[in-house]
């Protein structure tokens, strides 16, 4: 099974390469930890990748695209309708996560996951990549999103997709698409932190107090009709989850395996990465949370994994955004460790 074999490939940091990125930070003409967390980021690439002087050079986006049944409960503000124009939108290079791709010179693979659309020939010969596992999620609110089947071949599509366009890449991030979405993240992240709905559950798109009342109620719904196994991750996709959030996890489970860093973007990604964590918890060391989102349930998953982002800009879009950013925040820590003097290249003084 290619899930099982993903997870058994993925491997502990590399101590002598993190070791080794710690000495030459050390002696950078600067005072020790000057640079704070793009030193830390510099010596963590480095013991993921293996390579004590880790260079960013190819940098790659995959942003998932699915629908969810339970837009039926007015979970979202927008109609579902816009998951697949949004997917146009993507091939036309003109969102946003198209502008901050490019200005971060990363390349962008879209990946059909469950739209509830036929997509022309035009799409694909645009570079759309089907890996539909359905048309859409079943209604969380009423019964499972997907049977465990489905949930599996999400997973392995999202493998798929990182071997096919992404195993030369130096980082990954990944980003989604889906009108109502952070209801099943709100679930997902519900159930495996032991959080109560409300407390996790959020505004999305902008729902006004009567849509959140409905949302929160929706992902409660959801907990109780579902009862999800607390020892089976899989289980929870199956039940809570959705097309793209399962195809992210299967991303971030490759790169993992592949000793490549994979940066997490808003709420959906997270609970991708707790569906991967919980698979594989040593993916844990491989993650890179971008951004605190403003989605409320945002912090739980951090807390429960154990990350911390790397900025705050108010954001709650999706789509790669936040990773976008911080992939260059990850190729600029990697510049430093690289490209910087030592005390000794420079002819600096060294601390008395």
């Amino acid at each position: 099974m290619l899930l099982e074999e993903i997870v058994e490939k993925i491997a502990p940091l590399d101590d002598d390469a993190m070791e080794a990125a710690r000495r030459r930070q050390d002696s950078l003409i600067k005072p020790q930890g000057a640079l704070g967390r793009l030193e830390e980021l510099s010596i963590r690439v480095a013991g993921i990748t293996g390579n004590s002087r880790p260079e960013i050079k190819k940098k790659m986006i995959v942003t998932m695209a699915g629908d969810h049944g339970v837009t039926e409960e007015g979970v979202s503000a927008y109609p579902k309708e816009v998951t697949a124009q949004m997917v146009y939108g993507f091939l036309g290079g003109r969102a946003a996560i198209n502008v901050l791709a490019r200005h971060v010179g990363a390349e962008v693979v879209v990946v059909d996951m469950g739209v509830a659309h036929d997509f022309e020939d035009a799409a694909s010969r645009r570079g759309l990549i089907n890996k539909k596992v359905g048309y859409g999620t079943n209604n969380i609110a009423k019964g499972a999103a997907m049977s465990y089947e489905d949930a599996v071949r999400s997973i392995e599509a999202g493998i798929e997709v990182f071997k096919e366009f992404c195993g030369d890449a130096d980082i990954v991030g990944v980003g989604d698409m889906g009108i109502g979405n952070t209801t099943p993240s709100s679930a997902i992240t519900a159930f495996v932190t032991g959080r109560p709905p409300e407390e996790v559950t959020g505004r999305g798109t902008g729902l006004d107090d009567a849509g959140l009342q409905r949302k929160i109620n929706a992902v409660r719904r959801a907990l109780e009709v579902n009862e999800p196994r607390r020892d089976d991750a899989i289980d929870v996709l199956a039940k809570l989850g959705g097309f793209e959030i399962g195809g992210m996890a299967g991303v971030i489970l490759a790169a993992a395996a592949e000793r490549t860093p994979v940066v997490i973007d808003g709420f959906i990604s997270g609970a991708a990465a707790l569906i991967a964590y919980e698979l594989a918890p040593q993916v844990k060391d491989y993650l890179i949370a971008s951004h605190r989102s403003v989605e409320k349930g945002h912090d739980a998953i951090y807390e429960y994994i154990g990350l911390e982002p790397l900025f705050d800009l108010r954001m709650r879009l999706g789509e790669g955004t936040g990773a976008a950013l911080a992939i260059g925040i990850v190729e600029a820590a990697c510049k430093i460790l690289n490209e910087m003097a030592t005390f000794e290249e420079a002819g600096v003084s060294k601390k008395l």
